[in-house]
């Protein structure tokens, strides 16, 4: 099997990697991203160079490509930070990568990361399957015109698409990004490595989570499910677990200790609060639990996760 995975410089793009090699060890995985700041494992091809590109695209989408997943993506902050990159690489490449699909030798499955960002305004209390997205974020628009491009190239027959809705992913490791919302990570790596540091939102603030372990899977079982499982629309929202920053904190206490938490000191930030209140907090996932999809128990396995248990 062949397979291309975008945004594969990034942790869940080589996470992903990693998974679906053990499951495959035949499986030839290229890797496409802007950088790779942590190298690549010898056993894949890496590509550095814009999605957008025809010529980057010609490279790592050989006409016998089975298998898509595009997780390349301006994050939240920076996409409304650069109204002009957000596009050009959300928009614009995930356009590209659909039509760079249509010339291989069969239609391949594709696999897209979309997000809750796709909600927004006015929105019940608690969001279905049935919650028509709004979204107030560059970001999270981008990402619903990403999943109506995959739903009408499925349409046509052009590939086999399903697009998954991620809550935001937490623990995740490495440096924060320009993601609105890295500090869900930031407040929970840092203490656990001994580091102080600032969180932009009140500790009330509530936060839609699913950890790395997760949402790894999720991909896989999204790849996995037959396109008859999908609903017309080709989307879900993945099942999460719905926790305030204080609760978080609390969980990061009861597993690493409470002087851990002495770490965290809470520094508003209004342009990160502005965007992180728009997102929804509370879902009903009635689709995604019946096609399988699993969330995380609580949050201390997350953690624990993160600190190698």
């Amino acid at each position: 099997m062949r397979i291309l995975i975008t945004g594969g410089g990034g942790f869940l793009g080589s996470r992903l990697a990693q998974s679906l090699l053990a499951r495959d060890a035949s499986a030839k995985i290229t890797l496409v991203d802007i950088a790779f700041p942590n190298g690549t494992d010898p056993r894949f091809t890496a590509v550095t160079g814009d999605l957008a590109s025809p010529e980057v695209l010609a490279k790592v989408l050989p006409a016998d490509t089975d298998a898509v997943f595009h997780l390349a993506a301006v994050v939240s902050g920076g996409a409304e930070a650069d109204f002009d990159l957000g596009y050009h690489v959300n928009l614009d490449g995930t356009r590209a990568l659909l039509e760079a699909c249509r010339k291989l030798a069969k239609p391949p499955k594709a696999v897209y990361a979309s997000s809750v960002a796709a909600f927004g305004g006015k929105l019940p209390d608690v969001l279905d399957d049935t919650t028509t997205p709004t979204p107030q974020t560059s970001y999270g628009t981008q990402k619903v015109m990403g999943e109506y491009l995959v739903a009408d190239f499925t349409r046509k027959g052009m590939i086999d698409g399903r697009s998954l809705r991620l809550p935001t992913i937490v623990v995740r490791p490495g440096k924060p990004n320009l993601a609105a919302s890295s500090f869900a990570s930031s407040i929970i790596r840092e203490p656990l490595a001994g580091v102080d540091v600032d969180c932009p939102v009140p500790d009330t603030t509530g936060v839609w989570i699913l950890s790395p372990k997760r949402v790894v899977e999720a991909f896989v079982h999204a790849f996995d499910l037959p396109a008859s499982a999908w609903p017309t629309s080709r989307v879900v929202n993945l099942p999460g677990i719905t926790l305030t920053v204080r609760e978080m904190l609390d969980a990061m206490g009861r597993v690493a200790g409470e002087a851990k938490v002495k770490h965290v000191r809470f520094v508003p930030d209004a342009r990160i609060q502005g965007i992180v209140k728009t997102w929804p907090v509370r879902f009903r996932t009635d689709k995604a639990l019946e096609m399988g999809f699993k969330p995380d128990a609580n949050f201390d396995d997350a953690v624990h996760q993160h600190l190698g248990g």
